[in-house]
């Protein structure tokens, strides 16, 4: 487990790949996405809004076209920022070690890839689909807030082969308590969601009537 660092060959493209939900996207996304581009030197971030997620039940999931329009909303405005339908498109369960080999394919093999998530995330990584299999294929940035003890996270390291341990990079990002949950809760009872999400956002959950039946 390493620091926050660029990669050791500079030349090399380094691309970000964040994936999730996004039910919806919010500032908090956005921000650990900036701060991973910025610390780590990358070109781009590819956000990849899941598809059919296999450690979620299908009906608490909103529609994928949905999700994907809104991150594509939330990211329109930032030069560095693109979104991704590769898991929306493909058919059954999204796994991460499909997506990253697709983007293996689409970068070529002198790419660094980060796939980018929060530390939680990363403690869950022994139950993916294949971990072994993205372990080999990126690298990883484990996206923290200020104050969080790294504990838990040095002990999962520690049982990593030794191979794997400095593939995980540690991102400091700002503290923004914003969670999906909290704002699908927030539409459904009828309170703002404004300064939370991209107004581009708050405008289409609006439009649409997104979280108000949930």
């Amino acid at each position: 487990m390493k620091n926050h660092s660029t990669t050791d060959d500079d030349t090399s493209k380094a691309i970000g790949v964040m994936g999730g939900t996004f039910d919806p996207i919010h500032f908090g996304h956005l921000v650990t996405a900036e701060s991973a581009y910025e610390s780590f030197s990358l070109c781009e971030v590819v956000f990849v809004p899941a598809g059919d997620p296999p450690h979620k039940e299908p009906k608490a999931v909103t529609d994928a076209e949905h999700r994907l329009e809104m991150t594509r909303l939330a990211t329109e405005d930032n030069p560095h920022f693109c979104v991704s339908s590769v898991e929306v498109a493909r058919e059954g369960h999204s796994y991460t070690v499909d997506t990253m080999r697709h983007f293996r394919e689409k970068y070529g093999a002198e790419a660094e890839l980060y796939f980018i998530t929060g530390v939680d995330a990363i403690l869950q990584i022994p139950s993916w689909n294949n971990a072994e299999g993205v372990f080999e294929v990126c690298r990883f940035i484990a996206a923290t807030r200020p104050g969080y003890s790294l504990s838990e996270l040095m002990q999962f390291t520690e049982q990593l082969q030794p191979e794997y341990r400095d593939r995980i990079h540690v991102l400091e990002v700002p503290a923004l308590a914003i969670s999906s949950t909290d704002l699908r809760r927030r539409v459904r009872e009828g309170q703002s969601i404004k300064y939370l999400v991209p107004e581009p956002v708050q405008r289409y959950i609006e439009c649409t009537g997104l979280y108000r039946d949930i």
